[in-house]
C-alpha cells in the first residue's frame, strides 16, 4: 500500500490503529480506585484505623511494615494507637513517662497528612493498670494524692502533643457490661468512688486541652445479652450531662459478632430496635458519635472463605446501614486494617484452625468484601453539614 509515494505495510497499519484504540482503555484500568479515606470526604467524614509501633522491617500492623503502611496510605485519613498511649506503654512508673513509640507514631501519621486520636488517657479496669497503680500507696490525704496523680497524667499527655490531637478518649469501659454499674479500682476508691474520679478526668481534660474532642469509649452493643451494659452507659451519660461535666461524644467501639444458623440467618443476632433506642438517646442529649474500633468477629460463622466473607460483609453493611444514619457520626477507625494483625486472632480464635477474616483486608493485604461494603456504604451515605 503506498500513499503519496510512502510504503505502508497494510498489517503494521492494522495494529498499530488496535493499539492506539487499546490505549485509552488501558489507561482507565489503570487508575486507582480512591481509597475509602477519600470517599467520606466527599461526605465529610473521616475514614481511620489502629495502628502499632514496631522497629523497621518487623512483621507487625505497623507503620515500619512497608505492606502495612501501604494499606493505611491506601484507605486512611486518620490514626489511633492500639496500644502505645495507654498508661502501660506510656507510665513505668508513677514518677516517669516515655513516649518514644507514640511520638514515632505520631511522626509518620503528620509526615503523611493523617490526624491522630488520643487512646485513652484513662483505662478504667484494674487488669489494665500497670502494676504499679493496682499496688499504690495513696498515703493520708487518698483524694488529694489520686487527684494530683491523675491530673499529672492528663496534664503531661494533653500539653506535651497540644493541638497535634484532636479526640481523645477521656475514659475508656468504666461501665460492667454484665451489671451495668461503674467499676471500681484502686484509683477510684482513692477517690471516694468512680463517678468524681470520671467528671474529674474530664474537667482536666478540658482544661489541659481545650481544643480537643472529649470521648468516652465503650463497647456496649446492639447484639443479644447487651442490654444491662447499655443502661449503664445511658445512666453514666446522663450523669455527665446533669453535673455538666464536658463529655463532647460517645465512641462506639463496634466489635460487632455476627452468628450464623441454617434458619436463622446470618443477621438473626442483631437487636435492632433497642439498639436504635440507646443512639436515639445518646445523641437526643446532644453527644456526638464515633466508630472507634470497627471489626467483625467471625468465629461463628462457616469454614468456607467467600461465605464466611459475604456473611461478614452483609453483617456489617446492615450495622453501618444503621449507623451512618445518625448524622452526629462523622469518623469510623477500623481496629486494624489486616486479618494478619487482628487481636482477633488471639482474642476470639476460630476452633476450625483457619485465620479469623475480620478486617477490610486479608492476611496477603488483599481487598474484601468487608471493604468494598464500606466504600459503597460512603458512596450512599448523606453528606455531613
Amino acid at each position: 500500500m503506498s500513499i503519496s509515494g510512502v510504503s505502508i505495510d497494510r498489517r503494521a497499519l492494522l495494529a498499530g490503529a488496535a493499539a492506539s484504540a487499546a490505549l485509552p482503555l488501558v489507561a482507565r484500568a489503570a487508575a486507582p480506585a480512591p481509597g475509602l479515606n477519600a470517599l467520606a470526604g466527599q461526605k465529610h467524614m473521616r475514614i481511620g484505623s489502629a495502628l502499632s509501633w514496631s522497629p523497621p522491617g518487623a512483621d507487625a500492623g505497623s507503620f515500619a511494615n512497608p505492606a502495612y503502611a501501604a494499606l493505611l496510605q491506601r484507605d486512611c485519613g486518620l490514626l489511633v494507637p492500639e496500644n502505645q498511649l495507654k498508661w502501660q506503654a506510656v507510665r513505668p512508673g508513677p514518677d516517669r513517662f516515655d513516649f518514644s513509640h507514640f511520638d514515632a507514631m505520631l511522626g509518620w501519621a503528620e509526615a503523611h497528612r493523617m490526624a491522630m486520636r488520643g487512646h485513652t488517657l484513662l483505662w478504667h479496669k484494674s487488669q489494665y493498670f500497670p502494676r504499679w497503680l493496682n499496688d499504690y500507696d495513696f498515703g493520708a490525704t487518698p483524694r488529694r494524692a489520686a487527684e494530683q496523680l491523675l491530673t499529672r497524667h492528663i496534664e503531661t499527655v494533653c500539653t506535651r502533643y497540644g493541638r497535634r490531637i484532636g479526640s481523645y478518649d477521656v475514659v475508656n469501659e468504666t461501665v460492667d457490661e454484665k451489671t451495668g454499674g461503674l467499676r471500681e479500682t484502686s484509683l477510684s476508691r482513692a477517690f471516694g468512688g468512680t463517678e468524681p474520679m470520671l467528671d474529674h478526668a474530664f474537667h482536666a481534660a478540658r482544661a489541659a486541652a481545650p481544643h480537643a474532642q472529649l470521648v468516652y469509649n465503650d463497647y456496649m452493643s446492639w447484639e443479644p445479652g447487651n442490654q444491662a451494659h447499655r443502661d449503664g452507659v445511658l445512666r453514666l451519660l446522663e450523669g455527665f450531662r446533669k453535673r455538666g461535666v464536658p463529655v463532647d461524644a460517645l465512641g462506639v467501639q463496634s466489635h460487632i459478632e455476627p452468628v450464623s444458623g441454617e434458619s436463622a440467618g446470618v443477621l438473626a443476632a442483631r437487636q435492632e430496635k433497642p439498639w436504635r433506642a440507646f443512639l436515639d438517646a445518646v445523641t437526643g442529649m446532644g453527644y456526638a458519635l464515633l466508630i472507634t474500633e470497627f471489626d467483625v468477629a467471625d468465629q461463628h460463622l462457616p469454614t468456607d472463605i467467600t461465605e464466611r466473607d459475604r456473611q461478614v460483609a452483609d453483617y456489617a453493611g446492615a450495622y453501618l446501614d444503621l449507623m451512618f444514619g445518625y448524622p452526629q457520626l462523622r469518623d469510623l477507625l477500623f481496629w486494624g486494617m489486616c486479618d494478619k494483625y487482628s487481636w482477633l486472632n488471639g482474642f476470639k480464635p476460630r476452633t476450625d484452625g483457619s485465620r479469623p477474616r475480620v478486617a477490610p483486608y486479608d492476611a496477603d493485604f488483599r481487598a474484601k468484601p468487608l471493604r468494598d461494603m464500606v466504600a459503597s456504604k460512603l458512596i450512599g451515605t448523606t453528606p455531613r453539614q
